[in-house]
């Protein structure tokens, strides 16, 4: 089975990359191969929020949607998506946020996926992993632009 590890510091704090990875329903605005996201359900278990969500992912003429349970443990500082329906025969993500200084951390990131179909993975396997391999940069992106925008419009005008 396919699989990615990075490990990443990064010079924002670990809940605001928490915060942001966590903030599944603007993934279409930078997520790699993500078209569309729908949450389906969200709610508390064990003092844990869980969301039921939909995600599109296309590329060129493929379109396909699959289903995932996500786990947000603040308390923790970790994520964890597990696999419901879709093109995949599996497909598990983890996300955990070491806090390094108040204003940095090490973002932990793990995927392994595996297609349902043989074929299916000749044809779009290679771009998924390539889209992978770029989600946990796509993230950090994110992060400076939204958060440094953040910080320039609370910084005083000089």
């Amino acid at each position: 089975m396919p699989q990615h590890q990075t490990k990443k510091r990064v010079q924002h704090s670990a809940q605001d990359m928490f915060a942001l990875v966590a903030d599944v329903e603007k993934y279409p605005r930078f997520v790699p191969l993500c078209e569309a996201l729908k949450v389906k359900k969200r709610e508390e278990r064990d003092g844990k929020k869980v969301i039921l969500a939909d995600m599109t992912v296309a590329y060129s003429v493929f379109r396909d949607t699959f289903t995932s349970r996500v786990t947000l443990d603040e308390t923790e500082l970790t994520i964890v998506v597990n696999y419901i329906t879709g093109p995949f025969s599996s497909l598990v993500n983890r996300w955990r946020f070491v806090p390094v200084t108040p204003s940095s951390c090490e973002v932990e990131f793990f995927i392994a996926w595996e297609m349902k179909s043989r074929t299916l993975s000749l044809v779009v396997g290679t771009v998924f992993e390539r889209a992978f391999l770029k989600f946990a940069d796509a993230f950090e992106a994110r992060a400076d632009f939204v958060y440094n925008r953040r910080h320039l419009a609370e910084s005083p005008a000089n």
